[in-house]
This record gives C-alpha cells, structure tokens and sequence, in this order.
C-alpha cells in the first residue's frame, strides 16, 4: 500500500554503483554472489530464501542497466548458475 513520504525517517537517494567499485576484474561471479556484493554481504554468507530474492531483484535490474560491462562464461553445468564478470 502507498505511503506518504513523511511517514519514513530515512528517505535517500536512489543509486546504483558503477560495477567497477563493486567487482574485482580479475574474478567471475554467479549472479547470486554479484547479489551479494550489491549489498556488502559477504559472497559465501548463507541467506534465506526471501533475502536471497529481495537481493536478485536489485542485482539484476543493475546487471542489466550494466550490461555493456559485463562479461559472461557458461556454467560447469546444466544445473549450475553462470558466472559473470567485468569486461577488460
């Protein structure tokens, strides 16, 4: 349901980091622990179910906005996630 501004104590601005300040260049990443990173969150830390999806739905709207510097490689496998990472 919509809320009046006035009912939150912190309204901030909205903005996306540029993907250099979020990922190492060196380094290949699953979507998953790009998510992550996206929040400071540790890559490894187990997350619920419902955080884990919260977290999707800001990486991948960014992911996209980013597209142009991204690079991807396939997964190990049909069960695996593909990894992602900057281009050079």
């Amino acid at each position: 349901m919509p809320r009046p501004k006035s009912t939150f104590d912190d309204v901030r601005e909205f903005e996306f980091r540029d993907p250099t300040e979020v990922l190492d260049p060196d380094t290949m990443y699953t979507v998953y622990e790009i998510a992550r990173l996206l929040q400071g969150v540790e890559v490894d830390r187990e997350l619920d179910a419902a955080t884990e999806g919260v977290f999707l739905d800001w990486a991948i709207p960014w992911m996209l906005d980013n597209q142009a510097a991204f690079c991807f490689a396939e997964p190990d496998d049909d069960a695996s996630p593909g990894f992602y990472g900057l281009r050079d």
